[in-house]
């Protein structure tokens, strides 16, 4: 099996999906003359034509409007934010018109739309270019959500959201475009909703999506060297979230600690604590734990940046202490 990008495993996925069906297409800023602000649609004009690879103004509503309306007649768009931070500019498109055409229609219409974009910290940005927005979209009833952490799971995920006749919010990061990983040359898909159980364990249940996999992970890497069998499991999608694989989990190692990059009010992690409880109460044997970014704007100096996000250390600190260690 070849080793790709996570940028290329997107590129593949769009590509392959707009061979397959015409009405697909890609919108967005910089997404064609320049191949892309991070260069996920590199040669991408080339191929499909200006009709299908499409480059906008910086106008997030305008564009992302143009691409509701033409999934409401019958195509597939692929609108790419140059970060999710400027979706805040379209988010009533994708609040009050994509998320809602199925329901306020009775059903007569679909919206077959995809909006990708990176989410959260990639460094020094500071406070208006390094926020996460998953928990904001998943709490929007109409709306898929999936957060991939490799790009295996990227690029059998794109392909279901382009093919879904719902709405999706796909969500990558710029640090993890150059990740690179194993991805089939033969067409796979993977279900939008389904959980993956990265790493099995006996002892404390960690969850987390994304790019923060990597401190998920890493963190196991150091609980096993200290004989901590941890279970880690990427969600990958945030709306749905897959709850029987976690509760099956957590019935199995009673711990339970949640590793997410949002604020900590109203986050994923507040959703999951909530389900656990509700569902697994008596199997649990310490109070779930969460680990997620400090309440406050991310500044941009990187001293800063390291104190603000989950890592390892608090990752570690939040184990020792469902475990009561500490």
């Amino acid at each position: 099996m070849r080793e790709i990008q996570f940028r290329e495993a997107l590129r593949e996925a769009m590509t392959e999906e707009m061979r397959r069906d015409p009405k697909v297409y890609l919108m967005g800023e910089e997404v064609a003359e320049y191949n892309g602000a991070y260069k996920v649609s590199q040669g991408m004009l080339d191929e499909f034509g200006p009709e299908r690879v499409i480059d906008t103004p910086i106008a997030e509503l305008g564009f992302a409007g143009i691409g509701v309306g033409s999934a409401i007649n019958g195509l597939r768009p692929i609108i790419e934010f140059m970060t999710f931070n400027f979706s805040l500019v379209a988010i009533d498109q994708v609040i009050n018109s994509a998320a809602k055409v199925m329901s306020m229609s009775g059903g007569q219409y679909s919206c077959p739309i995809v909006f990708r974009g990176p989410t959260g910290n990639a460094g020094m940005l500071s406070s208006q270019h390094s926020q996460n927005f998953e928990n904001w979209f998943a709490n929007t009833s109409g709306l898929k959500v999936v957060v991939p952490s490799n790009p295996y799971d990227a690029k059998g995920l794109l392909k279901s959201c382009i093919r879904d006749n719902d709405p999706v919010i796909f969500m990558e990061s710029e640090l993890m475009y150059g990740d690179k990983g194993q991805v089939p040359e033969e067409e796979y898909l993977i279900p939008i909703g389904q959980a993956n159980i990265v790493r099995e364990g006996n002892d404390v249940t960690i969850v987390s999506f994304g790019k923060i996999m990597k401190v998920a992970l890493a963190a196991a890497d150091e609980l096993a060297k200290n004989g901590v069998s941890a279970e880690v499991i990427d969600l990958r999608s945030v709306r749905p979230i897959d709850y029987a694989t976690i509760i099956n989990s957590v019935k199995k190692t009673n711990r339970c600690v949640i590793v997410e990059e949002a604020w900590p009010l109203a986050a994923i992690s507040s959703e999951l604590t909530y389900n656990i409880q509700r569902n697994a109460f008596d199997y649990l044997d310490a109070p779930v734990v969460r680990v997620n970014s400090m309440d406050l704007p991310l500044p941009y100096a990187p001293t800063l940046i390291e104190a603000i996000l989950p890592n390892v250390k608090r990752t570690l600190q939040a184990v020792e202490t469902v475990m009561y260690k500490k």
